[in-house]
């Protein structure tokens, strides 16, 4: 540091005079003096290092303020005030080269900066080598198409559930969004399942406009795709895998019951919930995933009440994450109401009338209508959201 002590002099004299040439080379010269020797300081020394830089950029130009952004942005031990300064300059050409690259910022500067800061800056934090989910919360949150493209190829960034959720919502209006979701290797399997049905919705939207006569074939032709992705990915699927193994343990050991679906649906764990509830119903797995999947109430209802379950594991089914329903106080009382109004027979009787539905239609593939059990031919919209379950019961009786 002996080197250091005569640049004492010169800095105060270059803050005196004002004079702009003089202020830029002594920062010149002791941005050389740090950088050399970076690696060997202690944190007095930086913090002394940092105190002096941080007065000499104060009335300097952008263009040296982003020079001096360039060179320190990569250093481990860089002066963390002088970098936090300039990570929320308002000119992006001082401020991205850190946001990008600064090991100095903390979790919490960039969650910061990427709440209050410009879609800009919001750009150049998602190219960091690695975001944590707090991060990207904020830059899904708040960013534009392209900081959601950006952070979405960036395969050192992580998201949360909610994270992921919302990325689904934005990929409804972006195709190529869609896409690079897709292709991460992290993304949750219920979450690529609800992307797959958002964007065949698309799809359908648009061929169906192009050719309306053709819209119920649309339709079907779709679901056939969509559930064709879903065992794929099911199958594919490491912790779908590990969720049927310890089921048919417990199954073995014990008899699967009412708490084996309850836990896991307070748990909010998408994966074992399936599994249980599609043992303990005796259900297609692809009809409880769909079930769970959807932001309708009435599949998760029927489902429950044929599987013998009680309302408090129904209103835990209802609340799971993964459709995002939002529900009120009051939607939640009027679906109690359904729900003790609905017998678990005449729950197993629209689900039979679904599957003898879904089986003709699997012969045929032309079939526009399916005969109920016990009753004449009828268009059968099957058990979706689309239909409450007061209509349903009509059609399946």
């Amino acid at each position: 540091m002996a080197d250091f002590h005569p640049l004492i002099d010169e800095l105060e004299s270059a803050l005196a005079s004002g004079n702009a040439r003089h202020r830029l080379k002594v920062l010149q010269r002791v941005t050389d003096l740090f950088c050399a020797g970076s690696s060997r300081y202690s944190a007095p020394q930086i913090e002394l290092f940092d105190d002096v830089l941080i007065r000499l950029v104060a009335e300097i130009e952008v263009g040296a303020r982003a020079k001096l952004s360039q060179r320190l942005a990569s250093l481990d031990n860089a002066p963390p005030r002088l970098i936090r300064s300039f990570a929320f300059d308002d000119e992006i050409d001082v401020a991205a080269p850190v946001l990008s690259n600064s090991p100095q910022l903390t979790e919490a500067d960039l969650v910061e900066n990427a709440s209050t800061k410009s879609q800009e800056h919001l750009l150049a934090i998602a190219k960091r080598l690695k975001l944590s989910e707090a991060v990207t919360d904020v830059l899904v949150e708040r960013g534009d198409r392209r900081v959601v493209r950006s952070v979405v190829k960036n395969t050192g960034a992580r998201f949360s559930l909610a994270g992921y959720q919302k990325l689904v919502v934005h990929a409804q209006r972006d195709r190529t969004l869609t896409i690079s979701i897709g292709r991460r290797s992290d993304i949750p399997r219920q979450v690529f399942i609800k992307l797959v049905e958002t964007a065949s919705a698309s799809v359908r939207a648009k061929l169906e406009k192009v050719n309306p006569k053709a819209a119920a074939a649309i339709r079907r032709a779709i679901e056939d795709v969509a559930s064709d992705m879903r065992r794929e990915v099911r199958e594919a699927s490491r912790h779908h895998a590990v969720a049927t193994r310890d089921a048919k343990r417990r199954f073995k050991a014990h008899r699967i019951t009412e708490a084996n679906v309850h836990g896991p649906a307070q748990s909010n764990d998408f994966e074992k919930t399936v599994v249980a509830l599609t043992m303990l119903g005796r259900f297609p797995v692809d009809l409880v995933e769909r079930a769970l999947l959807d932001e309708g109430t009435d599949l998760v209802l029927i489902l429950a009440r044929a599987a013998g379950c009680s309302w408090l594991t129904a209103k835990a089914l209802l609340l799971m994450s993964s459709a995002k329903r939002r529900l009120s106080e009051a939607d939640l009382q009027k679906a109690c109401v359904s729900f003790e109004r609905l017998s678990e027979e005449t729950a197993r009787r629209v689900l039979k009338f679904h599957e003898v539905r879904s089986k003709r239609y699997a012969g045929t593939r032309t079939s526009e209508s399916t005969e109920a059990p016990d009753g004449p031919e009828v268009e059968a919209p099957g058990v979706t959201a689309e239909h409450p379950v007061e209509e349903q019961l009509k059609l399946a009786i």
